[in-house]
């Protein structure tokens, strides 16, 4: 790749860096302070059920650091993050970074594939509609694709769990992850892709964009003078018409699809970040909730870069806007 391709890529990248760096910064701030004006305390959760003398509840306030003033809190917890040091957890007692590491793959594993199954059931339903116009086939995929958005998602959920294990038989009634034999295991974790792909709520907003940006370009001046000539209108017309819409509207969808992934995992007992933040809330688990706050703006962070170096490679112009 040459230089002056490489240039304009690397720009944008460098501001995204720094304005991830200054985001990931007030996002911590944000949740410690919600975290710290909360009622209670973890030293609470650990303690209770239990009869402990002042000394005994002063020293475990004092282990925790709930004893100094939430400033300082702060600052130490931000100096153990630059350091790779996101502190332990409360209930498993475990360093939090290498455990929020570990559930956030498995989460990064179910949005991604569920945003595959978003795209390969709106995008030819949206490009079938741009090109032929809104026909019957087209009317009747449209109210198809508003149907399945409209669907909650833990009911869907609900719904193919009973199907599979009532049904068919094919799952036992302890339904989770890790269950049923290796024969099925990969459908195990095929169906919670599957219902978060379809039951997100963004297929007909996929749809709807695509169609207009995609009816947009192919009335451009360069669209017909490729088709006059006799060149391949969808050549012309992919990176315009198609890649910049979908990767700008599965960015601006990724929080509404980590907040299903929540509900998901869940009903699947899919042991990702959204059962790890429900288990952290409930035991008051601080640090664990502000990694997982921290990872999640990260993945988030990741859509909007990867958003902007698609355009910045579309259109070099576009990094010194």
């Amino acid at each position: 790749m040459k230089l002056s391709a490489i240039r304009p890529i690397a720009l944008v990248l460098s501001r995204e860096l720094m304005i991830t760096a200054l985001l990931l910064l007030g996002v911590s701030f944000v949740v410690f302070i919600i975290l710290f004006a909360s009622p209670g305390d973890p030293f609470s959760m650990l303690l209770e059920g239990q009869m402990p003398s002042a000394e005994a509840t002063d020293g475990v306030r004092e282990a925790m650091g709930v004893s100094r003033s939430w400033s300082m809190q702060y600052l130490s917890w931000i100096a153990g993050m630059l350091t790779g040091n996101f502190g332990t957890s409360i209930r498993m007692g475990l360093p939090v970074l290498p455990e929020v590491v570990r559930v956030g793959l498995n989460t990064l594993i179910l949005t991604v594939g569920s945003l595959i199954i978003t795209l390969l059931i709106a995008v030819p339903i949206a490009l079938y509609s741009a090109v032929r116009g809104m026909g019957k086939v087209s009317w009747f995929l449209t109210i198809f694709s508003y149907v399945i958005s409209a669907l909650p998602v833990f009911w869907l959920g609900y719904i193919v769990i009973y199907f599979f294990t009532h049904k068919l038989g094919l799952f036992p009634l302890a339904f989770g992850f890790s269950s049923g034999g290796q024969k099925y295991r990969w459908l195990y974790q095929l169906l919670p892709i599957f219902v978060l792909g379809v039951g997100n709520g963004t297929i007909s907003e996929v749809i709807r964009f695509l169609r207009q940006e995609m009816g947009r370009v192919m009335v451009e001046d360069y669209i017909r003078t490729a088709r006059a000539k006799g060149a391949s209108v969808w050549k012309h017309a992919f990176k315009e018409g198609v890649l910049i819409p979908v990767t700008e509207i599965v960015a601006s969808k990724i929080p509404f699809i980590l907040g299903g992934a929540v509900i998901v995992e869940q009903v699947f007992n899919w042991p990702g970040m959204g059962r790890m933040a429900w288990q952290a809330a409930q035991d008051r688990d601080y640090p664990v909730i502000m990694g997982i706050a921290i990872l999640a703006a990260v993945l988030v962070r990741m859509g909007s870069l990867f958003q902007s170096v698609v355009y910045v490679i579309v259109n070099p112009r576009a990094s010194k806007e």
